[in-house]
């Protein structure tokens, strides 16, 4: 049983991990680190996924990393060249030796005495058990599961003849030329499947129980593009970033503040791009509003082009059963599939399913409070990565990992060895997550929760956050820094703050 020891054990090799381990090269050089892969690959997300289409629905320019300029032509960018870019961000970085691949990390010990976790992992390939212990441990593990995606009961299914498949497994054989497919949901993925899909299938349909907001972006940025013309990409990189920044800001805060208006721009645009007398209220007007849920991004508007052209429909109903050779609607109608594709979601899985345990006692993450919505209130040593919910995820892990780098980096200075967050004075929780998604909902019982005010309060404002976190306080009335041995401040009790400089660093 091997056994190893780093200063920074990082969960994950996808966008967040990488990102995470090349903070760890640019701000703390004498670190030693390593990455725990469960797969065999690098790039998490945009390595297991492989539909058709497959793409980011952010822009690139936030979505990709602060210190790696995003240089490819398209900011709406398809998932090969985004995989492309994590793995040449972690060989520029010298990342790629650090990976242990297809070890799944299993539980975490915390032991206050000597300050250290030690972490157990099985290896996928040979099911050997891995010890590592660490000082500092980072899970960049996203939130949902990668082993299973989530597909509701679907009555008659077993009647189908056709294919089922759901897009997290999708087939590398498949060949849907020709063929008549019916992709059920409504959500990101069926909204890029239908389009991509589309350009071969003989027809298409997306069949959702409701409709949700899908707004036409340009695939490339024209101000990024007269910017590259003139200056080095270093230089024009952070300016379209922040350009974009404002702009997914304002318009989320405009959407919160005069939803209605929101919601006449969206109808009122998807509406000039669709056939004159398409029902626009039926199929593109949900009954919640805007970023409730996530607004679905269509690139160029590909998918009211190919709704436009006849080579896609949209339908709006519930599903009765399927029969042999499709799907027949409460309604009565019947959708003829030779391919059906369950685009209904994922499962949310916390942590990537790993058990955390202080001192011999298990953490419940459900009772759990965020703090800076980055570490969880009891547990040591301990950071997590989870995006915006209403901008790029990559904008809040640049943010998570250099905040880390921070508080590393202040450990050393003071001699001190553990930074623990406290729980919120008083019983207000909110979500984690909250958005009102049917994959959030199913899982929001089991997440971390928020308190009601900073430091444990999310605010989905990466202004906001970057004063705080890139230069905000270090020491607050939620965290306390110990040496090893000594424990945090009981809840209640009143933490001094220190107000020297190095607590600013």
């Amino acid at each position: 049983m091997a056994s190893d020891h780093v200063d920074v054990l990082i969960i994950g090799a996808g966008l967040s991990g990488i990102g995470a381990a090349c903070h760890l090269r640019r701000d703390c050089p004498d670190k030693t680190y390593a990455v725990l892969e469960a797969r065999d690959a690098v790039g998490g997300t945009w390595d297991l996924f492989r539909y058709p289409g497959i793409r980011s629905d952010s822009d690139m320019f936030t979505l990709g990393y602060s210190f790696k300029p995003w240089t490819a032509p398209k900011a709406i960018a398809d998932g090969t060249t985004i995989r492309e870019y994590v793995r040449e961000t972690a060989r520029e970085y010298d990342v790629q030796r650090h990976i242990r691949f297809r070890h799944r990390v299993l539980r975490a010990d915390w032991d206050s005495a000597a300050a250290r976790w030690t972490v157990h992992a099985q290896r996928t390939d040979t099911a050997e058990t891995v010890v590592l212990t660490c000082s500092f441990l980072f899970a960049c593990t996203g939130y949902y599961r990668y082993d299973e995606g989530y597909t509701p009961a679907l009555p008659g299914l077993d009647a189908y003849a056709g294919q089922v498949v759901h897009p997290q497994h999708w087939p590398d054989d498949l060949d849907h030329a020709g063929k008549r497919v019916v992709v059920i949901g409504s959500g990101a993925t069926a909204v890029t499947l239908v389009p991509a899909m589309a350009e071969r299938a003989a027809h298409v349909t997306m069949l959702q129980r409701s409709p949700t907001y899908v707004m036409a972006l340009p695939s490339r940025d024209r101000l990024a593009d007269a910017l590259r013309r003139r200056l080095p990409a270093k230089a024009a990189y952070p300016v379209v970033r922040w350009k974009n920044v404002l702009l997914s800001t304002v318009n989320f805060q405009l959407s919160r503040r005069a939803p209605g208006l929101v919601k006449r721009v969206l109808r009122r645009a998807a509406r000039g791009r669709l056939p004159v007398g398409y029902d626009v209220d039926r199929h593109f007007s949900p009954r919640y509003d805007p970023w409730d849920q996530r607004l679905c991004v269509a690139p160029d508007g590909d998918l009211f082009t190919a709704v436009a052209k006849g080579r896609a429909s949209v339908v709006t109903d519930t599903i009765d059963t399927f029969t042999a050779h499709g799907v027949r609607l409460t309604s009565g109608d019947e959708l003829p599939a030779d391919i059906v594709v369950t685009a209904t979601g994922l499962n949310l899985l916390a942590l990537g399913g790993l058990t955390v345990r202080v001192d011999g006692v298990d953490v419940d993450l459900a009772n759990s409070v965020a703090y800076k919505g980055m570490m969880l209130s009891g547990v040591p040593n301990f950071a997590l990565t989870i995006g915006y919910t209403n901008a790029s995820w990559t904008l809040k892990a640049d943010l998570v990992a250099g905040y880390v780098c921070r508080l590393l980096r202040h450990l050393d200075r003071t001699g001190q060895q553990v930074v623990t967050p406290l729980p919120p004075p008083d019983a207000r929780r909110v979500p984690l997550i909250d958005l009102r998604s049917s994959y959030v909902l199913r899982a929001v019982d089991a997440l971390p929760k928020q308190g009601a005010a900073a430091p444990w309060r999310l605010h989905q404002n990466y202004a906001r956050d970057v004063l705080l976190m890139r230069h905000g306080r270090l020491t607050d009335e939620g965290v306390r820094f110990t040496r090893a041995g000594e424990v945090a401040t009981p809840v209640g009790v009143q933490c001094p703050v220190p107000t020297s400089p190095s607590a600013r660093r």
